[in-house]
């Protein structure tokens, strides 16, 4: 495996902790949560760990001018404003909202806080202004270097590869491995790494706004990318991928009762915080498929918390009832 520039900014390892309480509560099979949600930057995140790799290549290729997209409360552009502060970056995000917010919260505020600019898009028109904002950037002179939607690429996906590694080599190896999965980068770098370092246990992805079918395609196609970006000889089929996309509720950033009762467990049985969108939902369906015995009782099943705790401040959140 050919070696990465990295820039490392991660607070690595991340702990693995027993979920005890929630897991005799819910009467299921032994509970355990990496927490990638105190990765060190800005509040933390799975993104963190790509990142590193990400901004190294921009680096290398003398870019001063990050540019991503997300939505209103994009987890993975908070991060990426901050990483970009903290390297000496300028940061524009493109952010998907049927109307630019009257005040700034959550992620949002956090955002401006690190300096990043803002264009305002819809969903629809999200690649195509994103196309433009690079290519008036470029004609700028500002060096833009484009860092796709989730970082999920074959360089943001490597991150994970070796976030497996990291795991094994904290002395975990659970059954099952339950995570969110959205734009397929930290899935396809954890399925590869199962196969690189030995990890025969389910890698279940909980979709958060994809279909099933599409994820499967998406993820197998990103870990056959890495693979060779790698200079690795593996290949996936999405028969090989597992993905859950049963609690998708009333859609992307929505969040119902499912995310709420998951958001309060976790908090109230274990003082640990999820959000509204990724890890609420994941935890929900976790809660579900070992309420349905899922899971066998022996085994050990294992949340990877890839963080977004700022959006729970997100007042379009604390309106819907988050707040005790």
């Amino acid at each position: 495996m050919k070696e990465l520039p990295r820039v490392k900014f991660a607070h690595l390892p991340t702990p693995v902790e027993q979920m005890g309480r929630l897991a005799e509560m819910l009467g299921g099979p032994q509970l355990w949560v990496k927490r990638d949600d105190l990765t060190g930057l800005a509040f933390g995140g799975n993104k963190t760990r790509k990142l590193e790799f990400l901004l190294a290549d921009a680096r290398i290729k003398g870019s001063r001018t990050l540019i991503t997209a997300g939505a209103l409360q994009s987890n993975h552009c908070r991060q990426t404003a901050a990483a970009a502060a903290r390297e000496g970056f300028d940061c524009i995000l493109v952010l998907t909202t049927p109307q630019p917010p009257q005040t700034l919260s959550g992620n949002i505020l956090l955002d401006q806080l690190f300096g990043a600019e803002f264009v305002w898009t819809t969903r629809e028109q999200r690649d195509w202004t994103l196309e433009q904002v690079v290519a008036e950037s470029s004609k700028a002179g500002r060096l833009p270097y484009l860092i796709p939607y989730g970082g999920s690429n074959p360089i943001g996906a490597a991150a994970y590869v070796f976030a497996l590694e990291e795991l094994l080599a904290q002395g975990f190896n659970p059954n099952w491995i339950v995570f969110a999965t959205s734009s397929g980068g930290t899935q396809a770098g954890l399925v590869l790494g199962a196969r690189l370092w030995g990890y025969e246990g389910g890698i279940l992805g909980i979709s958060v706004d994809e279909s099933a079918e599409e994820l499967r395609m998406q993820v197998s196609a990103l870990a056959n990318q890495t693979a060779t970006f790698l200079g690795e000889k593996l290949s996936f089929s999405p028969e090989e991928i597992i993905v859950n996309a049963d609690y998708l509720g009333e859609g992307y950033g929505v969040m119902g009762s499912v995310e709420i009762e998951a958001i309060r467990l976790f908090a109230r049985e274990e003082g640990l915080l999820l959000d509204p969108v990724y890890t609420g939902r994941a935890a929900a369906g976790l809660i579900d498929l070992i309420r349905q015995g899922y899971f066998d009782q022996e085994a050990s099943v294992l949340f990877w918390h890839t963080g977004g705790t700022p959006a729970l401040f997100a007042t379009a959140y604390q309106e819907l009832g988050i707040q005790v």
